[in-house]
């Protein structure tokens, strides 16, 4: 399908053709998903069993909610957390802030009251064009996730983050492989093959020694 709207920036016009052409997003719409990195996560979640019932599950960069959807879904409680609104889901606390902000972590704690079994950011800045400034600002958030995932975790817990091309920093992989039993990239089947993007996925925490 083309879209022959002259009157869209022609950016604006390839982003919206290729939204009409997406079978992921006509799935997500038939699903009731909110998106289509929805899929992204059950791929994930097929593979790795990530998500039970009964879990406590942070949701960072939540909106428009299709990761957390997912994770409800199958009986977690989920608590989300974005810049952006997104309209109220049942099973789902959501806190409209800025993770970057001082007191996110602790609104973010106090919400989910008690430990969790799974953080899962899908945040990412807004990107520039330039590759090697995009790594480091996308790193910059992952690694502030990964701070925090180490602070709610309990044993045995997980962490999922999207990173774009070049994966993991090295000095971070190495101390998720400290951290974590085991520690893998993968780029689901639900991510455009033009995308960068692809997911670290650290599983089986350790814990941290006092």
């Amino acid at each position: 399908m083309k879209v022959k709207n002259k009157s869209l920036k022609l950016s604006s016009r390839r982003w919206l053709q290729r939204q009409l052409n997406d079978p992921y997003v006509l799935e997500a719409q038939k699903a009731g998903f909110r998106s289509r990195a929805a899929f992204k996560l059950i791929e994930m979640d097929e593979q790795l069993h990530l998500i039970r019932p009964g879990m406590n599950i942070i949701d960072l960069g939540a909106a428009p909610g299709g990761w957390s959807q997912v994770a409800a879904a199958k009986g977690a409680h989920v608590v989300g957390l974005d810049l952006l609104p997104i309209d109220p889901l049942p099973g789902i606390a959501f806190l409209q802030m800025d993770f970057m902000n001082d007191d996110a972590p602790e609104a973010l704690i106090t919400t989910l009251d008690g430990p969790a079994d799974l953080v899962m950011s899908d945040m990412a800045p807004n990107t520039t064009g330039h590759q090697s400034t995009d790594h480091i600002r996308i790193m910059g958030l992952v690694e502030a996730a990964y701070d925090f995932a180490l602070e709610v975790l309990r044993p045995g817990g997980s962490f999922v983050a999207k990173v774009f091309q070049g994966g993991t920093q090295a000095e971070l992989l190495a101390r998720m492989k400290r951290d974590f039993k085991s520690v893998k990239h993968i780029k689901p089947k639900a991510s455009r093959k033009e995308s960068a993007e692809q997911y670290v996925v650290a599983t089986g925490f350790k814990g941290i020694s006092e």
